[in-house]
């Protein structure tokens, strides 16, 4: 009979229970998306006007070198396949992360404003399914898009919900915007590998407009720093930014809406940047002639923590976007929830003299919150997304959990003389702000940490009696 003894058991347990723990990590480490000859990662952009081209992205392995799309107006019966128009994709070859891979970018022009098509990507043998997008209007039309703060981590597994849910609530968005942060290391390909599973063929339906963020820049080796190596593989976004900030920095004109992309985490690593963008900025703005004006970046204008503030980046942006009247910023970095104006306390809140600013978070990495005096709705430790709906006058702002319950809305309302009329109506909403602090943070936190973050929340509880 075999037998074992206590000492025996002893290691064998241990071994078991290393076992347990460390080869989930090691699981991680080597999870890989190869590529292949079908393709994958397929995601929707610009590099022209919203109204008449539609760019798309895709992946496949090296062996795919005529990669083409197909495309055809929208067409319930299935005989359009074979009427489908080819258009021929550039390709672009790279070792990334010990990853070697073909990336496809196919511009499809001359289309028709406000009309549904039908596409798809291969290589004429292997192809993906058929996606649809709908081409933007010529002219100003009611606008609804999805924002995301910080994915960053757990993509797969827990910022998934994010994105899926979002597209449940607003399945007919016109767009989604990220505001930087969309992974936790800018070439590390298995992140951006769960990154496109998590948003699957939503990315295919829904054009995407990224911003870049501090974790999808790396330095060389020279040290210089530099946007992921992937991001303008597998982006197709619009070049007309600043020089050096190619698909980085940018705007695009979208049914009456100027979106504005700035990258802030170049700006801050370098002032020259800074000016450079924010010259540009300037001239972009300016010559908006849309009436509204919606902007996106990384960092904070205001942070929802004390000392996280971007005192340069503030002091050189934020007059210009009260200059040229830009009237929602959205941002992320800060892994909590902030919304608000910067108004003096006591005054009337109802004609903004500046834009509306919001710091979101939608992945699970969460930080405690500082309860700033600019915030007028807070959250801690909760995964949000945003739906944001324009038509013509008027912009309805809408925050959900990724449970699905409305946490924050407001509305603006654009006066003759294009000035906004702001009205608060999370008030009105019977879910209560979430502002407990993660257990994680609330365990590692000293008891004077503790009463500062409580004297903190009766003060914030203070000023919104005030506000």
């Amino acid at each position: 009979m075999f037998t074992l003894s206590y000492t025996s058991f002893n290691r064998l347990a241990f071994t078991a229970l290393f076992l347990s723990v460390i080869s989930p990590l090691v699981a991680q480490q080597n999870k890989s998306y190869p590529p292949s000859a079908f393709p994958d990662r397929v995601i929707l952009g610009w590099k022209g006007d919203a109204a008449h081209t539609q760019a798309v992205n895709w992946r496949t392995d090296s062996t795919v070198s005529n990669a083409m799309a197909a495309i055809h107006e929208a067409d319930p019966s299935p005989d359009f396949v074979s009427k489908a128009k080819i258009v021929k994709a550039t390709t672009q070859s790279a070792r990334i992360d010990n990853i070697t891979a073909n990336y496809h970018e196919a511009n499809f022009t001359d289309l028709k404003p406000a009309t549904r098509y039908l596409y798809r990507v291969g290589n004429g043998t292997e192809w993906s399914e058929w996606f649809q997008f709908t081409t933007a209007s010529d002219k100003a039309s009611p606008v609804s898009f999805l924002y995301f703060g910080d994915a960053q981590n757990d993509l797969r597994s827990l910022w998934s919900r994010a994105i899926r849910g979002a597209f449940t609530q607003l399945p007919k968005a016109n767009l989604i915007i990220h505001a930087g942060d969309l992974i936790n290391n800018s070439n590390v390909d298995y992140q951006w590998g769960e990154w496109f599973e998590a948003g699957g063929w939503v990315n295919g339906m829904i054009p995407n407009l990224p911003t870049p963020g501090n974790h999808e820049y790396y330095r060389d080796e020279v040290k210089k720093p530099q946007v992921s190596k992937h991001w303008r593989k597998q982006f197709a976004l619009p070049e007309n930014g600043p020089e050096g900030l190619e698909e980085t920095a940018y705007y695009i004109d979208y049914q009456g809406i100027r979106f504005i992309s700035m990258d802030s985490q170049a700006a801050l690593l370098d002032s020259s940047v800074l000016d450079r963008q924010a010259a540009w900025f300037e001239k972009t703005a300016r010559e908006n002639t849309n009436k509204w004006l919606i902007l996106f970046h990384h960092h904070p204008i205001y942070s929802t923590k004390n000392g996280r503030d971007n005192d340069e980046w503030r002091a050189k942006m934020e007059p210009l976007y009260k200059k040229y009247k830009v009237d929602l910023v959205l941002q992320g970095h800060d892994h909590t929830y902030g919304r608000g104006l910067n108004m003096p306390l006591g005054t009337s809140r109802k004609k903004p003299d500046g834009p509306i600013y919001v710091v979101s978070v939608s992945g699970p990495k969460m930080y405690d919150i500082g309860l700033q005096d600019w915030m007028d709705r807070a959250a801690s430790n909760t995964q949000l997304y945003q739906a944001i709906t324009v038509d013509a006058n008027k912009l309805s702002y809408k925050s959900f959990t990724v449970s699905g319950d409305l946490y924050d809305h407001f509305e603006l309302i654009k006066d003759v003389k294009g000035n906004n009329i702001y009205a608060e109506l999370s008030t009105q909403l019977k879910m209560q702000e979430r502002l407990e602090l993660p257990e994680k943070l609330k365990q590692s936190f000293k008891e004077a940490d503790l009463k500062e973050y409580e004297k903190r929340f009766q003060e914030y509880k203070k000023r919104k009696e005030i506000k």
